[in-house]
């Protein structure tokens, strides 16, 4: 369920993150010469972050278009409640008026068989007639109270439309850097591999902070596709991994602690990185676009070691990700259940 807690500093937030993510985007343009992998990851964390603002506004428009519905609800049952009791006033004095047919009190109870009586009832009509008011004014209040908070929710839900539709804008600028950026890192992947000579590593700005756990999945976000063993026309065999599609130039993950064995290019995995981890296992991450350590490397679990692509044997952008007992291929495992006994199910 959505918290429907207030965050009255949430549009000066989205305020600070537009100021900050339409400044980001310079610092990876850099031109038709600039490396294109570190633009492309600069590029596919700004399109993140616009994308959890714009979300996290989104959420909290509709939570103040709510709020200002239910203000509206509310002020529809005060206003209809003064109403009846306007009513109920004006039959108390029809009833008043035609019973003495518009006589003062002290002619009626001159000529009144029973005077008390007739003044108890007297008391009895302006008892209710003050209780009558006294319920008018209240609800008059809460009708105030009710206004001023569906202004309010108003204003903050317009407002709240309006920062995401720049957001949008924002977005949508981004994604076209991105996707130019994306066709120039895999242009720039191919060309090396059909050289035969594989790209030096480009150190990428890693994500703050070590991983939270000691083993992770080799990308953040993800479409399982092919998986282990699986069979097609592309293998010669069996699949001998567990692929995640997802677009070009998206950062790889080391799953684990580790030292990079080999970083290679050609042949059917196109660009590749083979991680050593502690137990005699190997991971390997192929098909990339680059590359972002060298072979002896250490690494840590979550480091970005490259970036996703579509070299060598592949159909289209996606991840291939083994695991071995050897560093060569031939020795792979079945990754999903050797991942999941590790507390990274997929």
């Amino acid at each position: 369920m959505r918290s429907t807690r207030r965050h009255p500093l949430l549009v000066p937030a989205l305020l600070c993150a537009l100021a900050v993510l339409a400044a980001r985007p310079a610092d990876g343009d850099g031109g038709p010469d600039a490396t294109p992998g570190p633009q492309v990851a600069r590029l596919y964390e700004d399109a993140a972050d616009t994308t959890r603002q714009y979300e996290q506004g989104r959420r909290e428009a509709e939570a103040q278009r709510s709020k200002a519905l239910e203000y509206e609800k509310r002020l529809d049952r005060e206003r209809r409640k003064i109403d009846a009791m306007h009513e109920d006033l004006g039959r108390i004095a029809r009833a008043q008026y035609r019973g003495t047919e518009g006589l003062p009190l002290t002619a009626r109870v001159l000529l009144s068989d029973s005077p008390e009586e007739l003044l108890r009832g007297q008391r009895v009509v302006s008892r209710a007639n003050l209780a009558v008011n006294r319920a008018i004014g209240r609800s008059l209040r809460a009708q105030a109270r009710l206004a001023g908070d569906e202004a309010r929710a108003q204003a903050a839900w317009q407002g709240l439309e309006k920062r995401n539709a720049e957001l949008a804008k924002l977005k949508k600028k981004i994604e076209g850097k991105l996707a130019a950026a994306r066709a120039r890192l895999q242009g720039a992947a191919d060309a090396s591999v059909t050289a035969g000579s594989c790209p030096g590593a480009v150190r990428l700005d890693q994500p703050d902070g070590p991983a939270e756990r000691p083993w992770v999945a080799p990308v953040e976000t993800y479409e399982l596709s092919a998986s282990f063993g699986s069979g097609g026309s592309r293998w010669a065999h069996r699949h001998t991994g567990q692929d995640f599609a997802v677009p070009v130039g998206t950062p790889v993950r080391s799953v684990g602690t580790g030292r990079v064995a080999r970083v290679s290019c050609g042949g059917a995995f196109g660009i590749q990185v083979v991680v050593q981890h502690a137990g005699g296992y190997y991971t390997q991450y192929a098909h990339l676009s680059a590359v972002a350590v060298d072979q002896g490397d250490r690494v840590e679990a979550g480091q970005w070691i490259g970036q996703s692509g579509s070299t060598g044997n592949s159909t289209g952008p996606h991840l291939h990700f083994e695991v071995r007992v050897t560093p060569d291929m031939g020795s792979a495992l079945d990754p999903v259940p050797w991942l999941s006994q590790r507390g990274v199910p997929l």
